[in-house]
């Protein structure tokens, strides 16, 4: 909105030249992570304060850790906070035309309203389950699959008219139209190394990396502060590879896929860290407010979408290896527990509790030891996967 506005004036008169810093990427990311973090600070008291008034609190499961009993009743759905001055930062700071900024948008704000619905549920009808797996796995694979279809044919075309006509040839071609280089499967740390996928093998891919992210970052944000610093370093991380993929000579250089446009993501990655930020300073431990939901399954639906248009999905998997290693914590001991209840007739458990987090709690971490640990290792991971970016 503001590099329009300021396009609009240097126009008028060559007395608003100085509007020409607002051309430059990087000049409206700093100003879009300053923006969302004033936001976020600013707000963040109202916000608390309206939720607690509505009596908005995190309901917490009978079997859930004992020492997190004394957090019942504080407020959730702190996510719209971040939400909130994501969207007010990104419109004010970002070239409007741009559709990868669109797409990332529709995707997070999407999965902020499924979010929205299962954290008032749970705070409407004292459920702690909120909505059911099966309705909220519907819903994020239908928004997962429009994404992953309007990448496909984003990312093949440099220009937003090309990509319906490109749709419509494809429809025509009987499914079976190539994608080119840039679509593939990259491998990091290898020089020009991708696999072609396919329109459909995209699709599928992209579907996976988009709803499994989302539901990764939701299994991950089950301490003060645990889930939101790590998004915090990965989009930043991210915001990297979007700068690089969307330049022609730093794409040339460092023997990456030229993809116009995407550069303006490093825009909404900038307000997603400044905004985060924000919601750290009443996340940290004591939490005066809970992320829930909305937020969680936002932002993660973000960092998937971001990380294919981007074409890092190995990468993204490397660098968000906590949530990763929390997804994965989760699946292996609900399907162990249904094996050996099969076979022995009583369940047993691969971990002292799912997710990874709470294993570490039920072995003598402090809370804070356990968020400040996995922090560090989210900072390792982001390292290695920045590395990416010239060790090929």
């Amino acid at each position: 909105m503001l590099l329009s506005l300021a396009t609009w004036l240097q126009a008028q008169s060559p007395e608003f030249g100085f509007f020409r810093v607002f051309q430059y990427i990087t000049f409206r990311a700093v100003m879009a992570a300053v923006t969302a973090l004033l936001i976020g600070i600013l707000a963040g008291p109202f916000v608390i304060r309206r939720l607690t008034e509505l009596k908005i609190g995190q309901p917490i499961r009978g079997y859930g850790m004992e020492t997190h009993l004394s957090k019942r009743g504080t407020p959730t759905m702190g996510g719209v906070l971040i939400l909130i001055s994501i969207a007010i930062s990104t419109l004010l700071w970002f070239d409007l035309s741009n559709r990868f900024v669109w797409i990332v948008m529709l995707v997070t704000f999407g999965f902020g309203a499924i979010g929205w619905v299962d954290d008032w549920r749970k705070v409407v009808n004292k459920d702690p389950e909120g909505m059911r797996s099966r309705e909220k796995y519907f819903w994020q694979s239908i928004i997962g699959l429009l994404a992953a279809l309007c990448l496909v044919f984003s990312i093949s075309e440099s220009s937003n008219e090309r990509v319906l006509e490109l749709f419509v040839a494809w429809m025509r071609s009987g499914f079976t139209i190539d994608l080119p280089h840039a679509a593939g499967l990259m491998v990091p740390f290898f020089k020009e190394v991708s696999y072609p996928l396919g329109v459909l093998g995209f699709v599928i891919l992209s579907y996976l990396v988009i709803v499994g992210s989302s539901n990764a970052v939701n299994l991950t944000d089950g301490l003060d502060g645990l889930a939101i610093m790590p998004v915090i370093m990965v989009g930043s991380a991210l915001g990297i590879f979007a700068y690089v993929t969307g330049s022609s000579v730093y794409a040339r250089y460092l023997l990456f896929p030229h993809i116009p446009g995407t550069g303006e993501l490093l825009i909404f990655c900038a307000a997603m860290a400044g905004a985060g930020l924000a919601f750290l300073w009443f996340n940290a431990h004591p939490a005066q407010v809970f992320m829930g939901d909305v937020g969680a399954l936002a932002l993660g639906g973000a960092l998937g979408t971001i990380a294919v248009i981007v074409r890092q999905e190995i990468v993204l998997a490397v660098m968000g290896g906590i949530f990763v290693v929390e997804a994965l914590s989760v699946m292996l001991q609900v399907a162990w527990f249904k094996f050996t209840k099969r076979r022995y007739g009583e369940g047993r458990r691969l971990l002292k509790m799912a997710p990874l987090h709470h294993h570490f709690e039920k072995s003598g971490w402090a809370e804070t030891q356990v968020v400040i640990r996995f922090w560090i290792i989210t900072m390792l991971l982001c390292l290695v996967g920045l590395s990416s970016l010239k060790l090929r």
